[in-house]
């Protein structure tokens, strides 16, 4: 997404971005805590909540459900604190591989590989209001492991509620089925204060037809601690203007160190709000559509057209990871 806050900042356009209406259900009361000192906190969905959740999730309501477009102002960047970094990789490689032609760079992704499959959008209500972002599904112990932004799980001090994936995403259809979370988690950074280099968040869905998520989507691989400054390609489903949220867009080039304020990965790139929990790749085969997923579309600087911004995934998003795909 192109814009995003932290910790005190102010939300700028709350009451345009969510003009899709109260939703009619309301939302369901869950458990959610730390398990323990620096562990991811979490947020855990009943059965009867995750069927809510899919039979809430019509057609219609997806394709009017809002983009979350939030806005990184000049005075809460200067907030941002230095991160410490491992020098240690850790990679987890694909477990799909799905040939297919390469389309031209930017706009719409009309070829095919597995990264069509993998991605998807996320819809859920957030203040009573249908809303959405996107994610990705990565390889995992569970098969059931989804990556998007840490805003796509919990914001504002709540964790959203029906909450979905819905890979390959296609203007209200959901050809591989909608996928109802059976936990949320975020970075124990996020929970506390919303820190916008710890955007990061995760859903492990319930299975679906007797199937978990990746048997049916194949997963991408994601890697941690792998370093800045490299090839990059960022992909989404934004559904703020000029897109209306009805296909994978993406964007590539080279990856920089965020100069500014935060020690967020770089990218040239005019994706809009809905493409928030978006994968960014390293390693990403043209061809395959495969790659290691090192980071997620989380914000851009208000001062700062077409530049999106995405968390390094260090020892704190690996623990995210580690929690997830075992829970």
């Amino acid at each position: 997404m192109r814009s995003h806050r932290i910790a005190a900042a102010t939300l700028l356009t709350v009451g345009a971005l969510l003009a899709g209406g109260p939703a009619t259900a309301s939302p369901q009361p869950a458990a959610a805590a730390a398990d323990a000192a620096g562990a991811a906190p979490a947020r855990t969905v009943t059965a009867a909540a995750q069927q809510r959740a899919a039979a809430f999730w019509t057609a219609d309501r997806m394709r009017s459900a809002t983009a979350l477009d939030l806005s990184l102002t000049p005075a809460a960047a200067k907030t941002l604190k230095q991160v410490a970094r491992s020098p240690r990789a850790t990679t987890v490689t694909p477990t799909a591989v799905t040939p297919a032609a390469f389309p031209q760079p930017g706009g719409a992704w009309t070829g095919g590989g597995a990264v069509v499959k993998t991605s998807g959008r996320v819809f859920f209500t957030f203040q009573g209001r249908t809303a959405s972002c996107s994610g990705n599904a990565v390889t995992s112990q569970n098969a059931s492991t989804v990556i998007t932004a840490g805003h796509c799980v919990k914001y504002q001090g709540a964790w959203h509620t029906n909450w979905v994936f819905v890979p390959a995403y296609d203007n209200g259809n959901a050809p591989y089925g909608q996928w109802a979370a059976a936990k949320t988690l975020t970075t124990p950074q996020w929970e506390a204060s919303e820190d916008i280099n710890y955007d990061v968040g995760a859903a492990v869905v319930a299975p679906l037809g007797g199937q978990k998520l990746t048997a049916v989507t194949g997963a991408q691989g994601i890697q941690f601690n792998g370093g800045y400054n490299k090839p990059m390609y960022a992909f989404g489903f934004p559904a703020a203007s000029p897109y209306d949220g009805t296909k994978l867009i993406h964007c590539s080039g080279n990856s920089s160190k965020d100069f500014l304020f935060s020690q967020d990965h770089s990218l040239g790139c005019n994706m809009t709000g809905g493409s928030s929990g978006g994968p960014w790749f390293t390693g990403f085969s043209e061809s395959a559509g495969t790659g290691l997923q090192v980071s997620v579309n989380s914000f851009g600087y208000t001062f700062l057209p077409n530049r999106m911004f995405g968390p390094y995934f260090g020892n704190d998003a690996k623990a995210l990871y580690d929690k997830a795909q075992v829970s």
